[in-house]
């Protein structure tokens, strides 16, 4: 009994928040003169939610906090609101740097009074609520402050477009002109209750409009605004010291690169022998270790500052960056494989070896930056795909952590053994192993280099990177890989070696083991180890392969006899382990549903969505889930990325992430529909519907790898179906 009320509280849960405020408001007033006042507002957030910033981030990000003031020629605004410091971070959901508030926040908007007359401020004001899972977006709430104004108060004065306003003067809405508006509303009040001016005039958008191109960063008159605040960046979900322990371990791989490794004996016997004493030689190493570590962070932080902490936050779905990174790695690749070295110019290292003679502090110093220069073909790929690691996020802490922890991890040897220099007679001489390493580096290199590729094709759907093509490369280059370890081939820089190590054979084997375990891929096997890094089983040439698991006989379903319903079965593709949905056609999906009497299951996902691919490949296909979404369901599934562009007759202007906008692609329609409809506008998203679009589960379900519970509420809607 207990468990069944456990299962459905969870399931209601999501019904629950929806219809609950997480944001809860106090509204008050300090006054500052007789004719100015602060205008406060307080929210407390209840735990997960967030709300965001009042400065929009990005085109199409979340909906910023907003504050609507009703013009009157009795008052103005003083500025733009102020808000308590928000954390910054890059929202992997909306793939856009955001600025929000947790637990609480304060916002402050000053007015002047313009009249000696008793003055009323209407006034409407809204936050997005969001958590890692979901979002809302409760309607706009409305308030009315009023105070007592003063003879001093009453001066003529211009408004934030530089428009005389006396207390005469007519009400313009300037808003409505921005927009191009030309609804006009009915009655003498607002959508939101707000009682209308009476005022009726000829208002100059020549001037205000002129006003405002020529200042286009100037506020609305009636929305009060905010220019970005001086405020500091929270570390958010970047994770600073997973940062620094993933630099850590790239540094220390690229310290086995024979560029680096072969110097460790030398410059630590350096030290030792030129110092007077044990101590000092610990000390210099000590200093060398610590210059190392710095001459790597200070000009990766740099281009992080002048380019920005969120330069490659976008990368995810950003054509080019997946294009630029696809050739960095593929040339780091090469470098490594030894077709040439990635080096800077020899002088840089002559002239500082060169100062590196005059001893003392800044001699060792000069050493540690020669050594960077001179191991750059070595540490390049290394810091390459660091920065790939590091592309998330809009903290300059993040970098910061993952640069440190690289030049840490390259220091880290030469202070160790600083420290116990006799340990150096049991360090692994240089050998052949060390060109083994590099070579194995480059395979690796390269197979990320077709992942950066497979993204730029799959968000613009090519048609060149599919499925079966990713796979068959990674099977290439992990299979070439595997002979090369096994010594079937060698590279120009290889010993001659008769026999090999036991480390190679069991790196060798690994290889082997992942290489083999990728082939069913090619037959729509899920692969649930890799999952999120193929493109989608509907991005395919075949689908459903053969010996695909469950796809073989989703794939056999027979035609109807009906020519109707024949009709829409002809429209589905094979997704999914062979599963047979509609991809990005709402319509047809509904209609087939109501034909074949069964409930519509329509899947909010994304091309370059990581958490639908999950879903996918560890969720659909378990034998709790599969079999209802095979025989049970009509899958529809919705792109909201995909950017082919609608026809002609069905884009149309919308109100939407608080403007009037245009919904020209296909994954606008449905980006718009899921955020309107179902409050979220993260992905993956699924809902359950009966044949009059109603719900028929409890709420919708977002990222659940629990597929019992999963299976659960799926369950709950077959039995709900109407």
């Amino acid at each position: 009994m207990v468990k069944r009320f456990l299962i459905a509280f969870i399931l209601l849960a999501g019904n629950i928040f929806a219809q609950d405020n997480p944001v809860k408001w106090t509204l008050e007033s300090k006054k500052i003169s007789d004719c100015e006042y602060d205008l406060i507002f307080k929210a407390s957030i209840d735990e997960p939610w967030h709300i965001y910033s009042v400065v929009k981030s990005g085109e199409d990000g979340p909906n910023p906090t907003s504050f609507f003031f009703k013009q009157s020629r009795q008052f103005k605004l003083i500025g733009n609101v102020k808000e308590s410091t928000p954390i910054k971070e890059f929202d992997k959901v909306f793939e856009v740097n955001v600025a929000y508030h947790a637990k609480k926040a304060t916002f402050t908007q000053r007015i002047k009074l313009l009249t000696d007359a008793k003055v009323r401020i209407e006034m409407r004001y809204e936050a997005q609520a969001c958590t890692e899972e979901k979002c809302v977006f409760p309607p706009a709430d409305v308030h009315v402050f009023e105070f007592q104004g003063t003879s001093s108060c009453v001066t003529a004065s211009k408004d934030s477009f530089g428009i005389n306003v006396s207390p005469k003067a007519c009400v313009c809405d300037t808003q409505a002109i921005l927009a191009g508006i030309k609804a006009k509303p009915k009655s003498g009040k607002d959508e939101f209750g707000m009682n209308l001016s009476p005022n009726a005039c000829e208002c100059d958008t020549a001037a205000i409009l002129g006003k405002v191109n020529a200042e286009k960063s100037a506020p609305s008159a009636t929305v009060a605004t905010v220019a970005p605040a001086d405020t500091k960046s929270g570390d958010g979900e970047c994770h600073p010291w997973s940062k620094f322990f993933l630099g850590l371990f790239a540094g220390l791989g690229a310290v086995l690169m024979p560029c680096i490794y072969s110097l460790i004996p030398l410059t630590v016997s350096f030290f030792v022998k030129r110092s007077k004493n044990r101590a000092s030689g610990i000390k210099n190493a000590m200093l060398y270790g610590f210059f190392i570590i710095i001459t790597f962070v200070i000009p990766t932080m740099l281009i992080t500052i002048i380019f920005g902490p969120d330069a490659l936050s976008n990368i995810a779905t950003n054509t080019w960056l997946n294009l630029f990174f696809f050739l960095l790695f593929v040339v780091f690749a090469l470098s490594f494989f030894g077709m040439f070295e990635i080096t800077l110019p020899s002088s840089w290292g002559n002239k500082l070896d060169q100062k590196a003679d005059k001893g003392g502090v800044l001699g060792i110093f000069f050493m540690a930056a020669t050594l960077v220069v001179v191991s750059f073909s070595c540490t390049a790929g290394f810091l390459g795909t660091l920065l790939t690691a590091l592309a998330e996020g809009n903290s300059y802490i993040c970098p910061l952590f993952g640069f440190t922890g690289f030049g840490t991890g390259i220091a880290l040897p030469f202070m160790i053994f600083a420290f116990f220099p006799s340990m150096l007679n049991s360090l692994p001489k240089s050998g052949g192993w060390m060109n083994t390493f590099k070579v194995s580096v480059a395979f690796i290199e390269l197979a990320l280099a077709v992942k950066f590729l497979a993204n730029a094709d799959n968000v613009n759907e090519w048609g060149f990177i599919t499925r079966e093509v990713f796979i068959s490369l990674w099977v290439a280059i992990f299979g070439m890989m595997t002979f090369y370890l096994l010594g079937v081939f060698k590279t120009s820089h290889d010993d001659d070696n008769k026999h090999l190590s036991v480390g190679r054979i069991i790196f060798a084997t690994i290889v082997m083991s992942f290489t083999i375990y990728l082939i069913p891929g090619l037959w729509g096997a899920p692969l649930k180890i890799i999952s999120s890094f193929p493109p989608p089983h509907h991005y395919s040439e075949s689908p459903n392969g053969v010996g695909g698991g469950h796809g073989s006989s989703s794939s056999a379903a027979v035609i109807s006899s009906n020519p109707e319903i024949a009709t829409l079965e002809a429209k589905r593709i094979v997704g999914p382990d062979g599963l047979l949905l509609f991809k990005d056609d709402y319509e047809s999906a509904l209609q087939y549903a109501k034909l074949v009497k069964k409930p519509l299951f329509v899947d909010f996902t994304g091309l370059a969505c990581v958490n639908c691919r999950l879903m996918e490949s560890t969720v659909w296909v378990t034998p709790e889930v599969f079999p209802m979404l095979k025989d049970s369901v009509v899958i529809v599934s919705l792109y909201v990325d995909n950017k082919v562009d609608l026809p002609e007759a069905e884009q149309k202007e919308v109100f939407w992430y608080g403007k009037q906008r245009k919904l020209e692609t296909i994954g606008n329609k449905w980006a718009y529909l899921q955020s309107t409809k179902y409050q979220s506008s993260s992905q993956p998203q699924y809902v359950v519907l009966n044949h009059d679009e109603s719900n028929a589960t409890p709420g919708t379900m977002g990222t659940e790898t629990n597929q019992k519970l999963f299976a659960t509420w799926l369950r709950s809607g077959l039995r709900n179906f109407k």
